[in-house]
């Protein structure tokens, strides 16, 4: 978080030498600056090495379950929305303030906290479509456009203050930040239009009524925003943006008023997620316990997802054999839920019954061969039961096809220095610092392996050009 005022300042300064060329800027050639108008390319390249500072700065979940639901629903979303280019990288920020964003160049970021507001599935898919119409309308750019100051530099430091303000948990002292860089004009890029705003709720409406969702969910969702309110100095962070008004809720219920409410408003998949984020949230996994036994108790929202959550929290707290036996009435009621299944190995995994709990993420994996939460429970399993050549295996052949996932490349490295296998460690680490956008020492890991390497032509060719391709990124970088 200390680098991220440097960052903002250099910034600043290139915002105010707009007319330099992208090569003296340091910034990477992505075809005519010279329009006033930045190319999706340009937004792409630029969002990706967003994405990377962002990672460096910002706690991200590793939880599978979670970060494979997310990536289905944004995925799913992204079919019936106006984006042209669906490509998307979705990013779990640990957090657990109300906040979701959509940077140019498809990063699309979502807050944990985010579903404690959202009480429904289709509350969240609101949030999403919103977003997805600020990408699919590139709002950024024609926001920026409009004031006559569209440069790859200008748009490169709008970038950078998002970085504050999406990883900043202080709402007010990201805004201080900027203010202390000089960078107030860059926050007010931030805050869309009210047209603009009509436009991501209008389209946004649009996507999830083809997606299968009930279109009051938008209205229902900015209703649970404005209670939040209610009880917080502070707006959350996503309403200093997306500033909500009775108004605003009152167009969103006019707007569905001739829309039967005919779509699905939840899933249980939801619902289960949501308890896995409201387990990780509680104080202690004693209280987490005592809280869904509870609601199992009295009055709950959700049994099932209820009674999950304490299953989960069970295991948490080291009390295996009572997070056995709340699970069990969820297995024999649906053996085949993955979600299920799955925490039935986490019990085991957590209780050190490592056989049992490898031979069923075994059987998930025949079943299930590119699950992702499958083939990392796996991997992990592995590790923990000291497997770890195994273990290194499945990472190694799952890295191929989940290239930019840095929690994959982390497991890599972990489980690679367990093994002995010092090379792999050095290669697994420089993937990982990549990711992060820490070239520096992404390449001292090369330099290592590449010493390693000696003597393997392959390898060292492989390396060598994963060196070159480093020194391009950081030269070529514009934050």
């Amino acid at each position: 978080m200390r680098l991220l005022p440097t960052i903002l300042l250099a910034f600043v300064s290139l915002a105010t030498s707009a007319g330099s060329s992208a090569h003296e800027d340091n910034l990477p050639l992505l075809g005519d600056t010279s329009s006033s108008m930045i190319s999706p390319a340009q937004e792409r390249l630029l969002g990706q090495e967003w994405l990377r500072l962002y990672r460096s700065q910002v706690p991200t979940s590793s939880d599978p379950v979670l970060v494979d639901y997310l990536e289905r629903l944004v995925g799913q979303l992204a079919q019936y929305s106006q984006l042209q280019d669906k490509r998307l990288d979705v990013i779990v920020a640990e957090n657990p303030t109300l906040n979701a964003f959509a940077v140019p160049g498809g990063v699309m970021g979502i807050h944990t906290g985010l579903l404690q507001y959202a009480k429904t599935e289709g509350q969240l898919a609101a949030v999403i479509g919103h977003e997805l119409a600020h990408l699919s309308q590139r709002h950024y750019a024609r926001r920026l456009e409009q004031e006559k100051r569209m440069t790859v530099p200008f748009y490169a430091a709008m970038l950078a203050s998002l970085v504050l303000l999406a990883s900043s948990s202080d709402s007010d002292a990201g805004l201080a930040a900027l203010s202390a860089t000089q960078a107030v004009a860059l926050d007010a890029q931030l805050r869309f239009s009210r047209q603009n705003e009509q436009e991501a709720d209008r389209l946004g409406l649009q996507t999830i009524v083809a997606a299968g969702y009930d279109p009051m969910a938008p209205a229902e969702m900015f209703e649970e925003m404005l209670r939040g309110m209610r009880y917080s100095r502070r707006p959350p962070e996503f309403l200093l943006t997306h500033p909500v008004t009775e108004s605003r809720i009152s167009d969103a219920r006019n707007r569905v008023h001739n829309l039967a409410r005919t779509g699905k408003t939840d899933s249980l998949e939801y619902q289960l997620v949501r308890a896995r984020v409201r387990v990780t949230y509680a104080e202690s996994p004693q209280l987490a316990v005592k809280r869904f036994h509870s609601e199992l108790e009295g009055d709950t929202e959700n049994a099932v997802a209820s009674r999950y959550g304490l299953a989960m929290a069970y295991t948490l707290a080291s009390q295996f054999n009572e997070a056995r036996k709340t699970l069990a009435p969820l297995l024999a009621q649906s053996p085949d839920n993955l979600f299920y299944q799955l925490m039935a190995t986490d019990i085991e995994v957590a209780a050190g019954n490592y056989p049992a709990a490898l031979a069923a993420l075994e059987n998930l994996l025949k079943a299930n061969p590119n699950n992702h939460p499958v083939i990392i429970r796996y991997a992990e399993a592995l590790m923990k039961a000291g497997s770890y050549e195994r273990s290194a295996e499945v990472l190694e052949r799952y890295s191929r096809r989940r290239n930019t996932d840095d929690y994959v490349w982390y497991l890599l490295a972990e489980v690679n220095g367990l093994a002995g296998n010092i090379l792999g460690v050095h290669e697994a680490r420089a993937e990982y610092f990549i990711l992060n956008g820490v070239y520096d020492k992404a390449q001292i890991q090369l330099r290592n392996a590449l010493k390693l390497a000696d003597g393997n032509f392959h390898r060292t060719a492989l390396l060598e050009e994963r060196m070159k391709t480093v020194q391009r990124l950081q030269q070529n970088r514009p934050f």
